[in-house]
């Protein structure tokens, strides 16, 4: 007698899915367009959150939209230093401190970055969870691709125009104490 994997328990009766509808929604960087492009554009953090079964806590930051008269509210993982009320600056001429967004090929090596994207504009994808970072190893000659060391240590080749979020993810440490007991782990993702 075969047992029933966690794969195909999870959509098989109601105790046994995951909690997703009190989840915030998908972290993302802002969508590229000519602001981001060519300067940069200013956005507020109005929320630090927290989500339903991820480690890490989620930053809202609110932009002004460039082409119409209203807010684009924007959630990415919130790096260590951030807090409400602070500005954030996404673009290739953003300076370079906590929180700002900019291309790889914008910053010096041995800059710590987290939320990169894997391709340009793909809006962010490595480095997400709580306490990880990555760190710019180096940049070609002609400018195009830069290198970056994973947390798993291992060492990968992007494209220099891939995005990324300057400092390390918060909530880390998350793994050190102990669970102790079951009923731990079942609050976590509630």
């Amino acid at each position: 007698m075969g047992r029933v994997i966690r794969g195909s328990r999870k959509g098989k009766s109601l105790i046994f899915t995951a909690k997703t509808r009190l989840r915030k929604g998908a972290v993302k960087l802002r969508p590229v367009d000519y602001a981001e492009r060519t300067g940069f554009i200013k956005g507020l953090v109005r929320k630090i959150l927290h989500d339903p079964g991820r480690g890490a806590p989620m930053a809202e930051v609110v932009f002004h939209d460039p082409y119409r008269y209203k807010l684009k509210k924007e959630r990415w993982v919130a790096v260590e230093g951030l807090h409400t009320g602070q500005f954030v600056y996404c673009g290739s001429k953003a300076q370079l401190s906590v929180g700002n967004v900019m291309p790889l090929g914008k910053m010096p090596e041995g800059t710590v970055i987290s939320m990169v994207e894997e391709k340009a504009s793909d809006r962010g994808r490595l480095a997400r969870a709580s306490g990880c970072n990555c760190m710019i190893v180096g940049h070609s000659d002609d400018g195009k691709k830069s290198r970056i060391r994973l947390p798993s240590g291992s060492r990968k080749t992007v494209p220099s125009t891939c995005r990324a979020v300057i400092g390390i993810t918060a909530g880390g440490g998350r793994m050190d104490k102990p669970v102790l007991k079951a009923g731990n782990n079942f609050h976590k993702y509630r």
